[in-house]
């Protein structure tokens, strides 16, 4: 476990909101900048599924806003690994997600814009604490298709 000091904690979370993105999203590209994009990508991918058992753990506590907050940062994961190695570009903002989503639905089908839009509300989940627990589970299992989807279209175009 790491601690840091509130004051750094404050400025990633400044930093962050700035761009639109999770504290992990942005540690992640923060992290993985200086690595080669494929091994970057399987990183992003890792992550994304080290997410989903987080948010399967804070389910069990009870802890919805976190639980949701880890389902749309897997979900944001996976576009980014997506992106690193099908075009070697790096997704830098929320709305670079938007704008990408779209392209991942042209190769793997419309599913993929549906279920950006659930993990989207978990990530207002974060913020707003409305969400059901049978919501953030709902969308849990999209996510995890849609990973698991990703990472066997990634393998096979290795």
């Amino acid at each position: 476990m790491v601690t840091l000091p509130k004051v750094l904690i404050e400025e990633l979370e400044k930093k962050a909101r700035e761009l639109g993105v999770s504290i992990s999203e942005l540690l992640f590209s923060i992290v993985a900048k200086s690595s080669d994009p494929n091994f970057e990508a399987g990183k992003y991918l890792d992550g994304a599924l080290e997410l989903l058992e987080q948010a399967r753990q804070e389910l069990i506590k009870g802890n919805l806003r976190q639980a949701s907050e880890k389902v749309w940062g897997s979900c944001a994961l996976t576009l980014k690994a997506h992106a690193l190695f099908k075009k070697g570009k790096r997704i830098e903002s929320h709305k670079e997600l938007w704008v990408y989503k779209n392209e991942v639905a042209r190769e793997l089908g419309e599913w993929v814009k549906t279920v950006f839009r659930q993990a989207d509300s978990m990530h207002k989940n974060f913020y707003e604490n409305l969400a059901t627990k049978e919501d953030i589970e709902d969308v849990l299992r999209e996510i995890e298709k849609l990973v698991k989807t990703i990472s066997d279209h990634l393998r096979k175009s290795e």
